[in-house]
């Protein structure tokens, strides 16, 4: 487990995001040196369709294979702050559907798609959702605790959520937190001894208590949507 701690500022950060210390070295910018690959159809650190290649200091997913690519650190007592954007495939089962992508924290045990974590969901009129995957567990705001059972997932959805519906492009028509399609958006995730808030472009999307696992490792997924990360920075709370 790495061990956190120190004191400064992020740019851009929510205003209610706790002091934390300077940023833990977690994406270089110029390869994934700090990650392990995963692909349900090649396994661990096998890309030869280049899923994940690096561009100019962004991590472009093709989506076109689902999997993602996973810290080999554990972390706890956090804050961590990404920007994504969406491209435009859409693949697989996700062809003509919202696309969707997601980080998953607090990940404990072997890989495999999907390992036992708590989501930050990524997707198109849903980003902000928790996913609580493989018997993984979180109690939401209003008291009640969900559990994803072995294998699958269950979810809270995210504070003032509107009607959805499956398709590519979507958005939101009551309460959209994303950005138009195409424009960067900032995600950021506290992670307390398993009290957790993520907040999408500034604003509050979700709140949950008691999370189990509550720490572990993080992961970037490729869910059949073609998208962008950049700018990843975990910073230990103080």
């Amino acid at each position: 487990m790495v061990l956190l701690g120190s004191t400064i500022l992020a740019a851009g950060q929510s205003p209610e995001i706790p002091k934390h210390g300077r940023a833990v070295k977690f994406f270089n910018g110029k390869d994934l040196k700090g990650f392990d690959t995963f692909l349900t159809s090649q396994g661990l650190n096998s890309d030869p369709n280049h899923v994940f290649t690096i561009e100019n200091g962004v991590v472009h997913v093709s989506g076109m294979e689902m999997g993602y690519f996973i810290t080999k650190q554990e972390y706890s007592n956090y804050y961590l702050r990404a920007e994504f954007k969406w491209g435009e495939g859409t693949y697989g089962s996700r062809q003509g559907k919202a696309r969707d992508s997601g980080i998953l924290y607090n990940i404990q045990g072997p890989n495999k798609v999907w390992p036992r974590s708590v989501e930050f969901q990524i997707n198109e009129g849903c980003t902000g959702d928790f996913w609580m995957t493989d018997g993984a567990a979180l109690t939401g705001k209003d008291g009640v605790r969900v559990t994803g059972p072995d294998g699958k997932a269950l979810k809270i959805d995210r504070f003032n959520k509107g009607p959805y519906q499956n398709v590519v492009g979507y958005r939101d028509p009551i309460n959209e937190v994303e950005k138009p399609h195409g424009e960067w958006n900032v995600v950021e995730l506290v992670n307390r001894n398993g009290h957790v808030w993520q907040y999408v472009n500034g604003k509050l999307a979700n709140e949950g208590t008691n999370a189990f696992p509550a720490s572990g490792k993080i992961l970037f997924q490729s869910e059949g949507s073609e998208l962008y990360f950049r700018n990843m920075k975990l910073y230990p709370l103080k």
